[in-house]
């Protein structure tokens, strides 16, 4: 299979591990991620916040890109990016919006181009040609399948999975042999990028998110964001130190635990840079 790929800026930066996982999990499956020349900013961090027609035009412009470049639908692991991606598509479809970025952008836009998240990707490949791969049970997992805000919502725009109860995630892992926990916080906020403006708000939040996951009983948490990976990972050992109490659970990328049990070791999926020791 070969798909477009949208890498956006964290996986090209400091969440460059994610992007080793994703290719090193999909070249598993024979995916050819084909990343897209001249790619841009999507503009998640602030513009949607600060301007809007500049919100539409930095990803109607990747969308055009896609086109341009033959592919249909593209790969955007990155949920905010899958999400302004899918945003500008909607904002597309309304003809003076299509025309007035072709005007900024300089090219010919539209929304036909399909936007796949990671999971949509997994789910394409389908759970029982994951399952039939398999060589390394993940028997004795017991994860935690974290979703964060954005992967679920706004359904109106994303149009995946149960925005309050999903289950994809759930789904894939079983495929690989995991047993995932039924717990509370799987599409609580973890503070996002507040990481920077707002240390003790992310704390706060990926404290709570952590605790739930132990307390039902998870040896792991699971999580297909970049920035959630931050917050949960990374900054664990501040949050132990807030409220004085060791916690341990190591965080992976679906990719790290699907690449897993198909055989790959953890240096090829990037596992062994992770903050918290892994089991």
């Amino acid at each position: 299979m070969k798909v477009g790929y949208y890498p956006g800026c964290a996986l090209h930066g400091s969440s460059n591990d994610y992007e080793q996982s994703v290719r090193a999990c999909l070249a598993a499956f024979d995916v050819e991620l084909n990343e897209l020349e001249e790619w841009i900013c999507c503009g998640a961090t602030a513009a949607h916040a600060l301007n809007h027609r500049l919100s539409v035009a930095l990803p109607a412009r990747n969308l055009a890109l896609a086109k341009q470049q033959g592919w249909d639908e593209m790969l955007a692991p990155g949920p905010m990016c899958s999400m302004q991606l899918l945003k500008a598509n909607s904002e597309l479809r309304k003809p003076a919006v299509r025309q007035e970025m072709e005007e900024i952008v300089e090219l010919q836009v539209d929304d036909s181009i399909g936007v796949l998240n990671i999971l949509d990707l997994l789910h394409k490949l389908g759970e029982g040609a994951i399952s039939q791969r398999v060589m390394a049970p993940l028997e004795d997992c017991q994860p935690a399948c974290y979703y964060g805000c954005l992967l679920t919502r706004p359904q109106s725009i994303v149009n995946f999975d149960d925005p309050e109860r999903p289950s994809s995630m759930e789904r894939l892992l079983e495929a690989c042999g995991a047993q995932p926990v039924d717990w509370n916080y799987r599409t609580k906020c973890c503070g996002a990028g507040m990481t920077l403006s707002n240390e003790e708000t992310v704390l706060e939040l990926s404290h709570e998110i952590l605790a739930d996951a132990i307390d039902n009983g998870a040896s792991c948490l699971v999580v297909a964001c970049p920035m959630c990976h931050v917050n949960l990972d990374m900054k664990q050992p501040a949050i132990e130190r807030r409220y004085e109490k060791k916690l341990g659970l190591p965080v992976y990328y679906v990719t790290d635990l699907v690449g897993r049990a198909v055989g790959l070791d953890d240096r090829a999926l990037g596992i062994n840079r992770h903050f918290v020791a892994v089991g």
